[in-house]
């Protein structure tokens, strides 16, 4: 079924708003793909490795200034180990400022690495600022999903969290541009001017959210219910005395409330249970997702594109990011007219079919083989289709939406950091990987065979560990979880339990510390007739 532009028949207020400011802060995600996207051109500027090598050795390939592979891989490694610790410290960032507040933050930190690149001239100081500029879009990466599944209206919820990648493919794109349009300068500009232009896109992102609304499930959580009302009201633009709004908010409470009866949450409750099962889905999803190779392409890219003996390999990088925006437009719309399950399952054997078909070309090839290198290139770009329609939005859709309010900040920031651990790894490895050094693997284009192993072990792993949550409120969510044992049964759920009716059980409090599914019987003979059939929203 295609993906309705306006909200269900029947639902009241309007949905611009919510899907406006999901899509603002979506922007965000131009700082991490920039970020991330601009070092691969930057290892390749003339001027850029004659002012920061410390080798004095010159590429008889290429006639440029070399890096060592230890060099390489601490410029490039370095943004992800930020990443990684950036990513854990968002939790108790969002969950004690807030997640505007969070954001902003985030987007401060961020800057100080810029900062300090733009003023470096030596390896150190640019390690430095990588590092802190790493730290900046860890947090930033942790917070955006956060905000977005909070604020956005169910039946569109998958397409703006989406929208989050399709902002990072725009940043890499951005970077391969800006990259291009310097390269060739024999002066610091070079490489200042792309880094530069990160302050303009963290003076946007904080511009908008000095006016943005905090979410409301923050309000409850920190028990403001007239500020939580307000700010649905802004999103939903209802009124906040209007039924609607009314119930979707005693929901939210309701299933706060039910949580919190439960006992306060740690890092340690992430772990138990369900929420373990579902910490370990998003952390293996965040990572497989880096493990199928696709950063190799946006970071080292340039360089192995050059080694295979490709004339122009910043035009391939252009390509390669152009193609990978291009690509995330369907994948907005399949999220949610297929949904989850059967994306990511397409997606998993799309990549790993041209993972193996890039290996065996890219190995079989020569350096002068034209056609060799053309198919190379082409098999490379329909790699990336599949991975930006489906697990590049969808990773950040399916962990911004499994975990419960009480835990969200805490299991986001770690599955987060799974994604930039890997990230880091691979960062950190590949040169020594695919260098023809001393200790080097060599293995060049032999690499993609890990890449499509990996690829390969995706599809077993959405078939055995991706429930469906299409169409699904976030408190809805968990009751799918506390009822349906495995995840291939999930796509035939329908939900029955109203979490107001759950919290009413025993007027004492007592029974709130039953399990959902104990509860489940009692709620359904309380129906009310405000609700009609449970679990069926009105908002």
């Amino acid at each position: 079924m295609p993906i309705a532009i306006r909200p269900p028949p029947g639902t009241p207020g309007k949905a611009w708003p919510a899907i406006a400011v999901g899509l603002f802060v979506a922007f965000g995600g131009v700082l991490f793909g920039y970020d991330t996207g601009t070092i691969g051109g930057i290892l390749a500027m003339p001027y850029w490795l004659k002012q920061f090598s410390t080798t004095n050795v010159i590429d008889p390939k290429t006639g440029l200034h070399t890096l060592t592979a230890s060099q390489s891989s601490e410029i490039v490694s370095i943004l992800s180990a930020g990443t990684f610790f950036g990513a854990l410290t968002a939790a108790p960032a969002c969950d004690f400022f807030g997640r505007r507040i969070g954001l902003m933050i985030s987007t401060l930190v961020f800057t100080i690495g810029v900062i300090l690149q733009t003023a470096a001239t030596e390896i150190p100081l640019f390690v430095a600022g990588r590092f802190f500029a790493g730290y900046g879009v860890g947090m930033i990466s942790a917070s955006i999903p956060l905000y977005q599944s909070e604020t956005a209206p169910k039946w569109i919820r998958g397409s703006i969290v989406g929208a989050y990648q399709l902002a990072i493919t725009i940043g890499l794109l951005l970077a391969s541009i800006v990259d291009h349009s310097t390269r060739n300068r024999q002066d610091s500009g070079s490489y200042r001017i792309p880094i530069a232009v990160q302050f303009a896109w963290a003076i946007i992102l904080v511009g908008g959210l000095i006016i943005l609304p905090e979410t409301p499930r923050m309000y409850i959580k920190r028990g403001k219910p007239e500020s939580a009302a307000k700010s649905l009201s802004k999103l939903r633009r209802l009124d906040v005395d209007h039924p609607a709004l009314v119930e979707e908010l005693a929901e939210i409470t309701a299933n706060h409330e039910y949580e919190m009866s439960l006992g306060k949450s740690s890092y340690l409750d992430c772990f138990k249970g369900s929420l373990g099962k579902r910490l370990a889905t998003g952390c293996l999803l965040q990572a497989l997702q880096q493990l199928t190779g696709v950063n190799f392409i946006f970071y080292y890219g340039t360089s192995y594109f050059t080694n295979s003996g490709i004339s122009n390999p910043f035009i391939v990088s252009m390509i390669t990011s152009a193609v990978n925006v291009c690509s995330t437009f369907p994948g907005l719309y399949m999220v949610e007219a297929w949904g989850r399950r059967p994306l990511l399952l397409f997606g998993a054997i799309g990549m790993a079919t041209c993972q193996f078909i890039v290996a065996g070309v890219g190995t079989g090839i020569g350096v002068a083989d034209q056609v060799g290198q053309k198919a190379l290139i082409a098999f490379v770009c329909i790699y990336i289709f599949f991975f930006a329609c489906s697990w590049g939005p969808c990773a950040w859709v399916v962990t911004g939406e499994i975990f419960p309010l009480k835990i969200r900040a805490k299991a986001l920031s770690m599955t987060t950091a799974s994604n930039w651990l890997l990230n880091w790894a691979i960062a950190y490895a590949t040169p020594y990987m695919v260098d023809n050094g001393p200790g080097d693997a060599n293995l060049q284009s032999k690499v993609f065979f890990i890449w499509g192993g990996f690829c390969f072990i995706c599809i077993f792993f959405v078939w055995a560990m991706i429930y469906e949550t299409k169409g699904l409120s976030l408190e809805q969510v968990d009751e799918l979880y506390a009822k349906v044992g495995k995840a291939w049964q999930s796509k035939g759920f329908v939900p029955t339990v109203s979490f107001q009716d759950v919290a009413d059980v025993g007027a004492d409090g007592s029974a709130r510390k039953q399990s959902l599914t104990d509860l489940e019987n009692s709620a359904m003979r309380k129906k009310s007739v405000s609700h009609g059939e449970y679990g069926q929203e009105k908002v």
